[in-house]
């Protein structure tokens, strides 16, 4: 492939600096937390070296990374070398440049941390795309049943405080509405009660504390979480009281994992991860991020979003199908722009299994057998060679229509690009079309019961927080029903 520059120029080293041994790694450490910011650390070295595939340090280092050099692929042209499983390996990689203990996952390496050449892969991959397809006929009545229980503490919280925390209304909601999705059972009803969202969310932070900072003072949080690892057996039992629940209400899908060669337990671990990793920790950062650019886009989007909701399902005889969230062309546009804008995992990794040559907008550079590839993704995503003097802006309509739909090959949320497919060969979400599905029932719940609404918008641990402040109740159409 001729690179932009010409082509027939020699390969180029790959530009940037490492600093001194030690020290180098842990000021580019307060520079990625504090001093810049993950955009600024990334915008600022492609502008030093004047590339877009540049050397750096990635967080943590020391003393939990063994080493935290990478060649970052930061525009929209190097980045899919992280998708190529010719080029790249991904065995224990999915967290980057260090991998929390197995004793947090039951003692099992979970499918995300494993490469596609390994065996079990294939078959916990298997056994993910197995249980989305048995359970596609619940997704559509169990999140209009979650999230309208959710809107309606939206409204009975305003007409007393005059404001709402979503994401809190969310972290609940999400939780119960993947395992009821998924295995019929909604965890609130069971032994978990109402702790299930909390003993998650402890467990995420446990694996993902050295890749956050809590906005703690630096002297605190440096020793804290970005030095050494959070010691496994302070949520042992939190984790206990997950995989209770999942033995117990994944009983279809476990059984379903035996014939596919997996043990009952590996295979629960696995569930439990995909489940409550991969599917709630992205639905805590999908929805408020969503919520928060149609909050910050305005009335003008709310009046086109009611007119295509409304209309497909009174098409449908007043009914949300599936047929009818398919034909919402501006509201999957809408999902697609937010998860191009901010994809909840940010981060992507990837050894080079051969000297290879990687191709960037303007150069071709050489990388060596072994070395560390690193993406981060808002930077390929938001490229303005690809997306224009609005890559770094929210466009409704980006993705409508003939032309729009050419620029989703450069959509890579999950872990692939969204005109492709995931597949057991391959490191993309197998969840994928389930999260746009649901990025557009959310949006179909919003618009049916609300003409429009208002919301503050601020940020938190993993993301974007977002308050409503008011809502107008649907005027007309199907309504929330």
């Amino acid at each position: 492939m001729a690179s932009s520059d010409g082509g027939s120029s020699a390969p180029k080293e790959v530009p940037g600096s490492y600093g001194l041994p030690l020290v180098g790694a842990v000021r580019d450490r307060l520079d990625f937390y504090y001093f810049q910011g993950q955009d600024k650390y990334f915008e600022s070295r492609v502008e030093r070296y004047g590339s877009t595939v540049v050397r750096v340090n990635v967080p943590p280092g020391p003393f939990m990374a063994r080493d935290p050099r990478v060649v970052a692929v930061l525009d929209a042209k190097s980045f899919p070398v992280l998708f190529d499983m010719d080029k790249v390996e991904k065995k224990d990689l999915f967290t980057g440049t260090y991998m929390p203990s197995t004793s947090l996952t039951g003692g099992y390496r979970v499918c995300s941390y494993l490469d596609p050449s390994e065996p079990t892969h294939t078959k916990v991959k298997q056994l993910l795309f197995s249980l989305l397809l048995s359970r596609k006929d619940d997704v559509i009545p169990t999140f209009r049943s979650n999230f309208s229980a959710l809107l309606a503490t939206v409204e009975s919280e305003l007409a007393k405080a005059g404001k709402a925390e979503f994401n809190k209304l969310n972290d609940v909601t999400s939780f119960d509405f993947i395992g009821e999705a998924y295995f019929g059972v909604r965890p609130s009803a069971t032994d978990l009660g109402k702790g299930g969202p909390t003993k998650a969310a402890k467990w995420l932070i446990w694996q993902l504390h050295p890749l956050v900072t809590l906005g703690l003072p630096m002297v605190l949080e440096e020793p804290l979480l970005h030095t050494f690892h959070l010691p496994p057996f302070l949520v042992k039992g939190d984790y206990k009281a997950l995989y209770k629940y999942f033995s117990t209400a994944a009983k279809q899908a476990l059984d379903t994992a035996e014939g596919l060669g997996l043990s009952r337990e590996e295979a629960c671990h696995n569930l439990l991860f995909a489940t409550t990793f991969n599917s709630y920790g992205g639905l805590k950062v999908l929805f408020p991020g969503l919520l928060a650019n149609v909050a910050s886009a305005g009335e003008k989007l709310h009046e086109k979003l009611v007119d295509e909701i409304r209309g497909a399902v009174a098409e449908a005889g007043g009914k949300v199908t599936l047929a009818a969230v398919e034909k919402m062309e501006l509201a999957k546009s809408v999902v697609w722009e937010s998860l191009r804008l901010d994809p909840p995992v940010k981060f992507q990794y990837g050894h080079a299994k051969k000297d290879l040559q990687i191709e960037s907008h303007d150069a071709v550079f050489q990388v060596k057998k072994g070395e560390m590839l690193f993406g981060y993704q808002p930077c390929a995503t938001r490229d303005p060679r690809v997306f224009g003097a609005t890559a770094k802006e929210f466009v409704p309509d980006r993705f409508v229509g003939e032309e729009g739909s050419k620029l989703l090959q450069y959509v890579y949320w999950s872990n692939g690009r969204e005109t492709e497919n995931p597949s057991v060969d391959n490191k993309q979400c197998p969840g994928k079309n389930f999260v746009v599905l649901v990025g557009r029932l959310f949006l179909v719940e919003l618009f049916l019961r609300y003409d429009t609404f208002t919301a503050e918008v601020g940020t938190e641990l993993l993301g974007t927080s977002v308050v409503f402040t008011g809502v107008t109740k649907a005027t007309s159409g199907p309504g929330s029903e």
